[in-house]
């Protein structure tokens, strides 16, 4: 082979491995946020490095893995699935966050099946590591603390919402969590990219076909309009009334 070439290809090969390594850093992880760089470089040592793709579970509910993950690059999303299949989902982990503390902490299953939405860098640590990391560093202990206070929190206004919404309100609600301004035109709102109709089924815990049936009526009222993958808002006010609820019924007693 010609010199030139040779030297072209392993010009190739390490620019590939300098790629590898720009990727294989937690120095984004909010977990580790306030440690030293030498301590979390010797954390990246500990760390077993992976690459999943688009659609491939990095963990199954029930499995007896214990290793915490860390997202580097690409985003998950943490769901389970009813007797029936239907897909519930809990919540979106993306570059910078971390999941899989729960089997650590207590040695349990899994509680849920994470699936890679996209292609996804990810770092693990065993459960060992984990411990020794949150004995080590006392600040670690209170931002997982803090994260395990919103699961029961946000666990809360789901158990809430099933009982006091119809499934059409949940996805109304769900709607207007997603919706950010308009950059272009002021007081207005968009969703953008507009995820799947599954998807949006699996957080308003429903059913494909009714979040069908929801954007239909939307766009036939006129409250929202769909253009590629964006979903204009076009009636904020209005998609807020749908999704109120029933106010509480008070019975008039005698002094």
């Amino acid at each position: 082979m010609p010199r030139d070439l040779m030297a072209a290809k392993r010009g190739r090969m390490n620019s590939n491995m300098d790629a590898k390594r720009a990727e294989q850093t937690l120095a984004g992880c909010r977990l580790l946020e306030g440690l030293e760089r030498a301590a979390v470089a010797r954390l990246e040592a500990q760390c077993t490095w992976r690459t999943v793709r688009e659609g491939e579970n990095v963990v199954t509910r029930d499995s007896d893995s214990r290793d915490v993950f860390f997202v580097v690059k690409g985003r998950c999303r943490i769901v389970n699935y009813s007797p029936s299949g239907r897909e519930i989902a809990y919540a979106i982990a993306g570059p910078g966050d971390y999941f899989g503390e729960m089997a650590a902490i207590d040695g349990l299953p899994r509680s849920a099946t994470v699936v890679a939405l996209e292609d996804c860098t990810l770092a693990s640590i065993t459960p060992q590591v984990f411990r020794e990391l949150i004995e080590q560093n006392p600040r670690i202990s209170f931002v997982i603390l803090e994260k395990l206070v919103r699961i029961v929190r946000t666990s809360d206004d789901r158990i809430m919402d099933l009982a006091t919404l119809s499934a059409y309100q949940r996805v109304y609600a769900e709607l207007l969590k997603l919706m950010k301004p308009d950059p272009v035109r002021p007081s207005s709102w968009l969703i953008y990219p507009l995820p799947t109709q599954a998807q949006i089924a699996a957080t308003a815990s429903t059913t494909r076909e009714t979040v069908a049936r929801v954007l239909s009526q939307l766009a036939q009222d006129g409250i929202a309009e769909r253009k590629s993958k964006t979903l204009y808002i076009r009636q904020v006010d209005r998609l807020r009334q749908l999704c109120d609820k029933v106010p509480p019924v008070y019975v008039k007693t005698g002094n």
